[in-house]
Formats: C-alpha cells, sequence, structure tokens
C-alpha cells in the first residue's frame, strides 16, 4: 500500500520531488534509480538525482527507505572493466592476503584485526592449506 505521506510532487517537504514507491511513472517516464541505469549499461555520470522513491521498510533505520531517481537523457555510459582495472584489482587483493610478517599469500584475506596472518598472531606456523598454490 502506498502512503500519501510519501507524495511531495513539488518538494517543498523533503527537498526533492518524492513520490512512493511503484509510482515514479506519475512523476516522468525519463527517470530511473541507479539499478535501473545500471541495466540500461548507463551510470547516473555527474548529475544529481532530480527526484526520488521512499517506502516503509522494516529493514531499514527509522522504517523508511529511499532510492534517488536520475534523468536517463543525462547518464553516461558505464565505463568498461579493462585489463588494467583488473591487473590493478588482482594486485590490491593480493596484497590483502600477503601478511606483512612472514610474507605468504594466503587463499584468505588476512584479518585486519590482527594485523598478520592468524598464525604469526599466534607465533605459529600457516597450514599448507592456507596457502596460495605457487605459480
Amino acid at each position: 500500500m502506498t502512503s500519501p505521506r510519501f507524495l511531495d510532487p513539488d518538494g517543498s517537504r523533503y527537498g526533492l520531488p518524492t513520490y512512493p514507491w511503484g509510482m515514479a511513472w506519475v512523476a516522468d517516464d525519463g527517470l530511473a534509480t541507479r539499478k535501473q541505469l545500471s541495466a540500461m549499461g548507463l551510470r547516473p555520470g555527474t548529475s544529481e538525482p532530480v527526484a526520488q522513491l521512499m517506502w516503509f521498510s522494516r529493514r531499514a533505520r527509522g522504517g523508511v527507505r529511499t532510492a534517488a531517481l536520475y534523468r536517463i537523457d543525462q547518464a553516461l555510459p558505464k565505463e568498461e572493466f579493462t585489463e588494467a582495472r583488473a591487473r590493478g584489482l588482482a594486485a590490491a587483493m593480493r596484497a590483502r592476503r600477503t601478511c606483512p610478517t612472514c610474507r605468504l599469500v594466503f587463499v584468505y584475506v588476512i584479518p585486519t584485526s590482527l594485523g598478520q596472518c592468524p598464525a604469526c598472531h599466534e607465533g605459529g606456523t600457516p597450514q599448507a592449506w592456507e596457502l596460495e598454490a605457487a605459480a
């Protein structure tokens, strides 16, 4: 059920034009959420949200959730995931799996709470199954 509390087409109450969940079609066909833009292969770019959806939710703090709406005609194409970006991400993840004390690479991310692998933290030696296979 939609709540008239969330209907604010001129934006006087919430700062942005606000519509209840499921009523965005009332506003404009040219609006979409981030998720909808992503499904179209687009991203908001530098444009600011022009409206928002609002609905009741038990999961949200305060019981209300929102979703920003962006203009589809101002959206930009998604940036492609290049080979260089993939190499950079792989290097960053490898660094998170490398113990700064023993310099061994693990199959899991080193806990930041320990600052080193659990074996070094406890003063032991790591198990073979925890280590990444040498390439």
